[in-house]
């Protein structure tokens, strides 16, 4: 049996890249009909992001599984009226254009809802829509940047950006959450609702810790590269044959276990230099290379069998070779125009339930057969 609870739920979306792709492939992973609006031409410019997956772009191949693709020049009569009946239909409309583009043409979110009183609508933008800022291009890096995201990332004097796009990605999650929160709400109301989020905000959100250490604490936690900034020991360590086992070490019984039977007793747990977290992590340089020391003289299976056997949390160190058979690794195929692609399968799993993923549209795809369905 499958499980779709949002299968009688029809969303209509102009979007593009990442975040409101993001919204909307997670509806349709729910069962939600996503009818994709896309320009003519070259459709959702994600599509040319590169040619990995067997021709065609990663992104858009990751974020669009499932949805119908319909080609709309909503600034043509005919596209006006093709994207109203759409609308008239549908329960939810996701938006992620530049701010002010939809109100230029009268089609903004307010307009629709007073047409249709039942519609959900989200708005998704860089900086919100009012304020200097909203007037300004929000891509990812953009927004790690003004965020003080990029600041807390890296090594020492040297900052870094996330290898993800955790911005969109953080906005498109929000974007989902709100939008299952409006649906619910409208089955109490029988009223849609006005959903505004930017990327600005989903990362504000995310980004709580690091602020609250500068606004109470006075300064934000030190760039500490692949160790965690305010627990010690949290990071990598070479094992003799040079390869990495990261530990991280969460209360003080693990660490009486890890300093009398992992480290052999090299390391006092009652050393005034690591009796407790804040001062393990006030001494981190001076912990790290005492551990490196006692890791590089042992071979990686026997440090292994010392962290399972005295339940200390570790992980290997994986690169992305490493990762792409990782044995944990559950995934699914996805039909393409280019063929089966493999990914990730949903994270949440439901028992009793299957789960599974439609087919990555091809541009203009459903053209013909929306067209005829809504009369155009």
């Amino acid at each position: 049996m499958n499980f779709h609870p949002l299968k009688n739920i029809t969303i209509v979306s102009i979007e593009q890249a990442v975040s409101a792709p993001f919204a909307s492939c997670r509806l349709a992973d729910a069962g939600a009909r996503v009818i994709k609006v896309e320009r003519e031409g070259t459709g959702d410019f994600a599509r040319q992001y590169d040619e990995v997956v067997k021709g065609q772009s990663t992104y858009f191949t990751w974020l669009n599984r499932g949805k119908e693709s319909v080609r709309v020049d909503i600034k043509s009569d005919e596209g006006r009226e093709l994207f109203l009946a759409m609308i008239a239909k549908a329960d939810v409309f996701i938006q992620n254009l530049a701010p002010g583009a939809l109100k230029k043409l009268d089609l903004h979110s307010e307009k629709l809802r007073e047409i249709s009183p039942q519609l959900i609508t989200c708005d998704i933008s860089g900086y919100g829509e009012e304020g200097d800022y909203a007037e300004m291009k929000a891509y990812d890096n953009l927004v790690q940047a003004e965020t003080g995201l990029i600041d807390v990332t890296g090594d020492g004097e040297m900052r870094a950006k996330t290898g993800i796009s955790i911005a969109d990605i953080s906005t498109g999650m929000h974007a989902y959450a709100a939008i299952l929160e409006a649906i619910l709400n409208r089955k109490e109301t029988g009223k849609g609702v006005a959903i505004k989020i930017s990327m600005f905000d989903s990362m504000a959100d995310w980004m709580m810790v690091p602020w609250l250490h500068q606004k109470y604490g006075g300064k934000a936690p030190a760039r500490t590269g692949v160790h965690h900034a305010a627990i010690a020991p949290y990071g990598p360590f070479k094992t003799k044959s040079g390869r990495e086992v990261m530990i991280g070490i969460q209360n003080e019984r693990e660490w009486v276990r890890f300093c009398n039977d992992v480290m052999d007793g090299s390391i006092d747990p009652e050393d005034d230099r690591f009796s407790r977290n804040s001062l393990r992590v006030e001494n981190r340089n001076q912990l790290n290379e005492l551990i490196q020391r006692k890791f590089g003289e042992i071979s990686y299976n026997d440090v292994m069998e010392r962290l399972k056997k005295q339940k200390i949390a570790y992980a290997n160190l994986n690169s992305m070779a490493e990762f792409v058979d990782h044995p944990q690794l559950r995934l699914t195929k996805v039909d393409s125009e280019a063929g089966h692609i493999e990914m990730a399968d949903r994270p949440a799993i439901f028992a009793g339930f299957e789960t599974g993923f439609g087919p990555v549209p091809a541009l203009g795809q459903h053209d013909e057969k929306i067209k005829k369905e809504f009369g155009i």
